[in-house]
């Protein structure tokens, strides 16, 4: 049935029948499914021209939506399916028509994503083509997710997209199953989202004045200024249409480091006993630049200004989580500032490295006062964390391992194995190629527990997430290029329950992405192809850092 990611148990019945719809079928919404029923309507509605009408009462409707958590394999037991969970679904396909069967209003949204997928890649059309018929394989599939954080992270503050960009990459998260869109909003070359308090933050932050063209060694540039944010109701737009697809919007608001573009729109938040902060402007650059946030009762007063709009635009209902960044927070400046010496004495912190823990311990307490869960990178873990603080470990395995065995969740995205900024093979024509080469097998065979964990550390891996590093990716094509199709084959990975990654049967996933390929085609995604990329996917000229081995570019 070439289904991605691989369901459980996928049963087609003997004898090869399918299930021809008819021109228009009714439609027989449970209670609880009008989610998913509006969905179909729409989506499936654009590509078969079906209206979905209401069954007549006492009808049996060509198409059925049900919850029902025991039939579906979720917490009401095991049903003999073989999903598990909230999230987990069950298909029936036979002469009668189709049942689609959730064991929550996420469960039966995915089991509507694989019906879509078995209808052909034409589903994946905004208009219905001439003459199409549609029919399904009389079938059952049981399903449900291995992992319940199935992410990914887009940096929007590299390369800024616009808002319906977003919203496209929400749906094509949901139709791959990942639940998760990390948003990066904030970093030294923008700040993306509206603080209505501190509005010079977009007014100044928002814009930089040209960007380097490749990597941070190209002598190119681009001269086109570049920059653009997300009004509060842009976000609030964002997050209600991902919560309707069952995908959570975690924001990532970065502190104390990443944070020239804040210090370019307000100079007080910086270093101002050492640098003449009234002269810096957003940076143009990519790599890590060494202005910092000040460590003071200011600055943490601003950011609490900050969090808190954040914390209205994403309620804790929808994501519970607020990612703080934490990671590359050079010391120099404090180093060389009588007021960050000052602060490392009164705290009788553990030198630099101490303020800056002091930093996020900070936004810990606060936002764990306020039902909230801090995420951040694993450099948060050094000087200890709050019992409810989490981890995302992305510089290789280490960090995961460390924080599961103290009793942090996590969420393992390490850059050697799922960074999507990096190349996807070795040869020269790979547009801007930067870190190491990931294909689309080495996706393939990632795995998010790490082999030498403890069986009770390893239930702290919440899941794993792909990043997406905008430095090199000026725009929405080049992002389709970097992203896909690995993420197709990580969403298998965080999905379906595999075996040990040499074990994974790569020619068989290889096979089913023929026609995953041709999904993608209906939906419009600028893909890499499997024999590489086409002439204008390229970058001739534009340098990137083709070093096998060396740190990627972050």
């Amino acid at each position: 049935m070439d289904l991605i990611p691989a369901p459980r148990i996928a049963v087609p019945h003997e004898g090869g029948h399918h299930h021809a719809f008819g021109a228009d079928p009714a439609l027989d919404a449970g209670p609880g499914t009008e989610d998913t029923a509006r969905w179909l309507r729409r989506e499936l509605g654009a590509a078969t021209g079906w209206s979905l009408p209401d069954a007549a009462p006492g009808e049996p409707g060509e198409l059925r939506l049900r919850i029902d958590p025991v039939r579906a394999g979720g917490t009401g037991g095991s049903g003999g399916s073989g999903g598990s969970g909230p999230e987990a679904y069950r298909i029936d396909i036979g002469a009668d028509g189709v049942e689609l069967t959730g064991a929550s209003g996420a469960g039966l949204f995915w089991a509507a994503q694989t019906l879509r997928q078995l209808l052909g890649p034409d589903a994946y059309r905004r208009a219905p083509l001439p003459g199409r018929t549609w029919s399904v394989p009389y079938a059952a599939v049981a399903d449900g997710p291995r992992f319940g954080w199935r992410g990914m992270m887009l940096d929007v503050a590299r390369h800024f997209m616009p808002k319906d960009g977003v919203l496209r990459y929400i749906d094509l998260l949901a139709a791959h199953k990942l639940n998760v869109l990390h948003l990066h909003l904030t970093d030294d070359q923008g700040w993306r989202v509206e603080i209505k308090r501190h509005p010079r933050l977009t007014e100044v932050g928002a814009w930089r004045a040209r960007s380097r063209w490749g990597h941070r060694a190209s002598p190119l540039w681009s001269e086109t200024p570049h920059g653009g944010f997300y009004t509060q109701d842009d976000i609030r737009e964002i997050v209600a249409y991902a919560a309707e697809r069952h995908v959570r919007v975690v924001p990532e608001i970065d502190v104390p480091g990443h944070s020239q573009a804040a210090i370019a729109a307000y100079p007080e938040l910086g270093n101002t006993d050492v640098v003449d902060t009234a002269a810096l402007e957003v940076w143009d650059d990519w790599g890590i630049t060494a202005n910092v946030l000040a460590p003071t009762e200011a600055v943490l007063r601003f950011y609490e200004g900050v969090f808190e709009e954040l914390l209205e635009l994403f309620p804790a209902e929808v994501s519970p989580f607020v990612h703080v960044g934490g990671d590359e927070c050079p010391k120099e400046q404090w180093r060389a500032s009588a007021t960050a010496q000052a602060r490392i004495a009164e705290l009788g912190a553990d030198g630099e490295d101490g303020l800056q823990s002091w930093f996020i311990r900070h936004f810990d307490g606060w936002l764990a006062e306020r039902g909230r869960r801090l995420i951040g990178w694993d450099e948060i873990l050094e000087g200890g964390l709050a019992p409810g603080a989490a981890v995302s470990s992305w510089r290789g395995y280490a960090g995961g391992i460390a924080a599961a065995e103290a009793g942090h969740d996590v969420v393992m995205c390490p850059e050697q194995q799922v960074y999507l900024d990096h190349r996807q093979a070795g040869g020269p024509d790979e547009p801007v190629p930067i870190g190491y080469v990931r294909s689309l097998e080495d996706v393939y065979r990632f795995e998010p527990v790490p082999p030498k964990l403890s069986p009770d550390a390893a239930a702290h891996v919440l899941g794993a997430q792909a990043n997406v590093w905008t430095e090199v990716m000026e725009h929405q094509g080049r992002v389709d290029y970097q992203v896909f199709p690995r993420l197709a084959a990580f969403a298998e990975v965080v999905w379906s329950w595999q075996p040990a990654p040499e074990e994974r049967d790569f020619a068989g996933f290889e096979e089913r992405m023929a026609t995953h390929y041709r999904r993608l085609d209906a939906l419009g995604v600028g893909y890499r192809p499997p024999g590489g990329p086409l002439p204008w996917q390229r970058r001739p000229g534009v340098l990137g850092r083709p070093i096998e081995g060396e740190p990627p570019n972050v």
